[in-house]
């Protein structure tokens, strides 16, 4: 049971939900006073602060949507003066504007305080030494966990992203006990260290990822491969980092800080509000953060959410890990298809989960294109062999997808390997 918040993170449901009324009350009155983005969407529907005296009344407020947080970029959704910022993180800005997010003073030591109860949930202590090899600086990976395991009393390497080689060595002469980073760049390492034989020389017990989206078999593979317990953890930059949301040691799901971040579940498509145990839209309000105060934010994330009793005491509502996207979410031929779907598929058969999809669309015709990293166990030069094997997983992926992709399996290590967020889809639809 996790020791660093107990109170709070063991309390009962209904100290939980007065403590949230009181809460949101307090966060739409400061946001209104403090935010004239938002309040003027307030206003355009017709709600005043008055008219929120509980959770309940938060399906009157308005929600925010990525396409707001740019275009009140760089500073319209600030909640405090620039005098009283002390931080800012941002959004890479692939797909539009980047999204800048404010701190104050205050907001970062809630932030860390978050990121700690998610280490003491995976049974880390300040015993452990952490290596984290998100990326540091706009991103809020590597700072996230940085703070969280420095408020925890760990020692830190804030080793940032690439250069394996070194990331080797410290984790090896250093004896880092936990690893942070994207799970794609875990398997990278994995892979790496398996290549140069310094599995027994390494002395990883615990793995904290996050950042993009994994499947359980690639957490079992990662488990496998390194001898440590991965666990999930989950965050936006919008509404902070990492810590939002975190696994204890059952790993049957994310606990939501509840007493900084109130869940909603939405059907995207009506936005209709859905109960407990449905599937649909995350929508994430920020009870307690002042820089950057968020309310109904739209997170495009589809997940479930659950107040089942967990065996570790908890009492925070978990949610599953993302079962993919609304917004990124791939229409192929009229087919609903998520990246996650053909990484099950691979890992099932064998393959390490380093590939790449492809869309393009031919004479007004979608056409899915997956190239396959081969492993150096099965990889062959023998033409035919590799066709038997594309066959496979050809009709592997039809009867997952209910479509047929064109399978194409590469030499090892031919797909660019990424040590932030793997890029895994390109659709050339767009461009």
């Amino acid at each position: 049971m996790g020791y660093y918040s107990k109170e709070i993170e063991c309390a009962s449901r209904s100290e939980i939900r007065r403590l949230q009324d009181s809460r949101l009350v307090e966060q739409v009155r400061y946001v209104w006073d403090n935010v004239p983005y938002y309040r003027h969407k307030m206003e355009e529907k017709g709600v005043k602060p008055e008219d929120i005296r509980s959770i309940d009344d938060i399906c009157k407020l308005p929600f925010l949507k990525k396409d707001d947080l740019r275009d009140a970029y760089p500073d319209g959704l600030r909640g405090a003066p620039k005098k009283d910022i002390v931080r800012i993180h941002s959004t890479s800005g692939t797909t539009g504007k980047r999204v800048v997010a404010y701190y104050t003073r205050e907001d970062l030591e809630l932030w860390d305080t978050c990121v700690a109860r998610a280490l003491c949930a995976a049974d880390i202590t300040d015993e452990d030494i952490v290596q984290v090899c998100y990326g540091y600086g706009l991103f809020t990976g590597g700072l996230g966990l940085h703070g969280g395991a420095e408020k925890l009393g760990c020692m830190v390497l804030p080793m940032s992203s690439g250069s394996t080689d070194r990331q080797l060595q410290f984790m090896e002469d250093l004896q880092s006990t936990v690893l942070c980073c994207t799970p794609s760049y875990a398997a990278y390492l994995a892979e790496t260290i398996t290549e140069k034989g310094l599995r027994d020389r390494i002395h990883l017990r615990r793995g904290i990822f996050g950042a993009e989206a994994w499947s359980e078999d690639m957490r079992a593979s990662i488990e496998a491969s390194l001898g440590i317990k991965a666990h999930d953890i989950y965050g936006l930059t919008e509404l902070s980092g990492p810590g939002v949301a975190y696994e204890c040691s059952e790993q049957s799901g994310m606990h939501i800080n509840e007493d900084h971040f109130y869940a909603e579940i939405i059907d995207p498509d009506t936005c209709e509000s859905l109960p407990l145990g449905s599937k649909g839209e995350l929508v994430i309000t920020s009870l307690t953060k002042k820089g950057f105060p968020l309310l109904r934010y739209r997170t495009r994330d589809i997940c479930i959410l659950s107040a089942e009793k967990c065996s570790c005491g908890r009492t925070f509502v978990k949610m599953s890990r993302p079962m993919g996207r609304s917004d990124d979410m791939l229409i192929v031929k009229g087919v609903n298809v998520f990246p996650s779907q053909i990484e099950t598929v691979l890992i099932q058969q064998g393959y390490a989960a380093n590939y790449q999809i492809i869309v393009d669309r031919q004479n007004h015709s979608d056409t899915l294109d997956v190239l396959i990293e081969m492993t150096p166990e099965n990889f062959s030069d023998n033409l035919g062999k590799i066709t038997a094997q594309e066959k496979s997983l050809v009709a592997e992926l039809k009867a997952m997808l209910g479509i047929y992709a064109n399978v194409h399996l590469v030499a090892p290590k031919t797909i660019a390997r990424s040590e932030g967020k793997a890029v895994r889809v390109i659709d050339k639809r767009k461009i």
